[in-house]
C-alpha cells in the first residue's frame, strides 16, 4: 500500500464528500457501502473522534483546507451539543438533541482529544480551553469523582476495566503532546495509567484480559474471561509508544508479552485475520459475533506488528504483518467504491456492505494510514505525537 496516497486520495475523500452536515454541522456516520447517508441520527462519540482524524490529517499529514473546514464544522456542533458540564450524548438527532445517554465517557475522551488537535491545526485558543475541560471532566469521571451508574451491582460485582486504562492512557498522552503549559501533569497521569495497568491483574500468562475484580483477581465467569484481541494488540502499541516517549524499557517489554500471548488467540490461521472475541480458557465466548473480523482490530494489529518489528527485529512481527496487509487489501479494502469494509464473516465473505454506522467512522482507518505514512518516511512512532 501507498499508505499516504490512499489515505488522501481514497480514506479521507470518502468522508469528506459524503458525511460532513454542510447545513447542521457535524458528521454523520451512518452511511452504505457507495457513501450514501442512510441514517441521520449522529453518534456522539464520532463528532470527537472525527475532529481529531481531520486535525490531525492537517497537523500531520496535508495542510488542506478542506480538512480544516470539516474540523470547524465538526468542532463548532461538538461544542454546541455538549451539556453544560461537558457530558455528552452517544446517540442524537440530526440537530444535536439527546437521543440516549450512556454511562461511559468515551465520546468526553474523543473530545478532550478532538478539540486539542484542533487546537493545533487552527491555533484556536478556545479550542484549548475546551480540551482542557473536557479533560478535567474525564478525569472526574474517571477517578468516581463525578459518579456515573455503575455497569454491575456494586455489592455483588465490582470490575477493573482494560478500556478505562488503555484510553485514558491516549488521551493523556495526546494532551500532553499539545499543551505543553501542562505537560507534567498529563505526564504523571500516563505514568499512572501504566503503572495501574502493570498492577491491575489485566495482564496474565496466557491472556490480557478486558476485566478483573477491583483486587486484582480474576473472574471465572464468561465476562471475566473474554479477551478482545483487537483491545489487546492496541495496548500493546500504546504502550510501545509511551515506552519510546519516556524511555520506558520495562513498557516495551510488556508490550511484547501482550503480543505474543494475544496473537495465538486472536490470529485465524485457517481463513486469516484477527477475530472479534475469544475466551481466555477455550470455553464458548457468550458473544455471538466472537469469530467475526471486524475492520478495527485488523488496524491495531498491523501498528502492532510494525512497531514490534522495528523495536525487537523478529522477523516473526514482520511476516505477520506482510500477511495480514495483504489479508486487508484482499478482503476489506473496497476497490470500487472506497474505504473498507467493515464487518466479514469467519470465512471473510461479507456480512454487511455499509461503510460507517454508530460504531464506524473516520477513525481507526485513518489512524492506522497515519501512523504507517510516518513509519514510512522515518521509521521514528514518536513523530507521530
Amino acid at each position: 500500500m501507498n499508505f499516504k496516497k490512499d489515505l488522501i486520495e481514497n480514506i479521507l475523500p470518502f468522508w469528506l464528500d459524503n458525511a460532513i452536515d454542510n447545513e447542521e454541522g457535524g458528521i454523520f456516520t451512518c452511511l452504505d457501502r457507495e457513501g450514501n447517508v442512510y441514517g441521520e441520527e449522529k453518534s456522539g462519540w464520532f463528532q470527537g473522534r472525527a475532529l481529531w482524524t481531520f486535525s490531525k490529517a492537517y497537523n500531520l499529514i496535508d495542510k488542506n483546507p478542506k480538512y480544516l473546514d470539516a474540523a470547524k464544522r465538526i468542532y463548532d456542533f461538538l461544542i454546541r451539543t455538549s451539556a453544560p458540564d461537558g457530558r455528552m450524548a452517544f446517540l442524537m438527532t440530526r440537530n444535536g438533541r439527546v437521543i440516549q445517554q450512556r454511562r461511559y465517557f468515551g465520546a468526553e475522551k474523543f473530545a478532550v482529544m478532538g478539540c486539542a488537535e484542533y487546537y493545533k491545526a487552527s491555533g484556536d485558543k478556545t479550542a484549548l480551553l475546551n480540551a482542557r475541560k473536557y479533560f478535567n471532566l474525564v478525569c472526574d469521571l474517571h477517578t468516581g469523582k463525578y459518579p456515573t451508574t455503575p455497569k454491575y451491582n456494586p455489592e455483588t460485582r465490582k470490575t477493573y476495566g482494560l478500556s478505562e486504562v488503555m484510553s485514558m492512557l491516549w488521551t493523556a498522552q495526546v494532551m500532553r503532546a499539545i499543551d505543553t503549559e501542562y505537560s507534567e501533569r498529563y505526564a504523571g497521569i500516563c505514568k499512572a495509567c501504566v503503572d495501574s495497568f502493570l498492577t491491575s491483574g489485566l495482564l496474565t500468562d496466557k491472556a490480557l484480559l478486558e476485566s478483573v475484580s477491583v483486587e486484582g483477581e480474576f473472574r471465572d465467569t464468561p465476562d471475566g474471561r473474554i479477551v478482545n484481541p483487537g483491545h489487546s494488540l492496541e495496548m500493546a502499541w500504546f504502550m510501545m509508544m509511551e515506552g519510546a516517549l519516556t524511555d520506558n524499557r520495562e513498557a516495551i517489554e510488556i508490550a511484547k508479552k501482550i503480543i505474543d500471548i494475544t496473537l495465538p488467540l486472536g490470529l485465524d490461521k485457517k481463513h486469516g485475520g484477527i477475530i472479534a472475541f475469544t475466551d481466555a480458557d477455550g470455553k464458548p465466548p457468550m458473544q455471538l459475533e466472537w469469530d467475526m473480523k471486524l475492520w478495527w482490530p485488523q488496524c491495531e494489529t498491523l501498528i502492532a506488528m510494525r512497531l514490534a518489528y522495528i523495536m525487537f527485529g523478529d522477523e516473526k512481527y514482520k511476516k505477520i504483518y506482510e500477511e495480514l496487509l495483504k489479508y486487508v487489501e484482499k478482503h476489506f479494502v473496497d476497490k470500487e467504491h472506497g474505504e473498507w469494509y467493515g464487518y466479514l464473516h469467519y470465512d471473510n465473505t461479507v456480512a454487511n456492505t455499509l461503510k460507517g454506522n454508530v460504531f464506524k467512522g473516520p477513525f481507526h482507518i485513518p489512524r492506522f494510514y497515519m501512523i504507517m505514512t510516518v513509519l514510512d518516511e522515518c521509521g521514528d512512532i514518536t513523530k507521530y505525537m
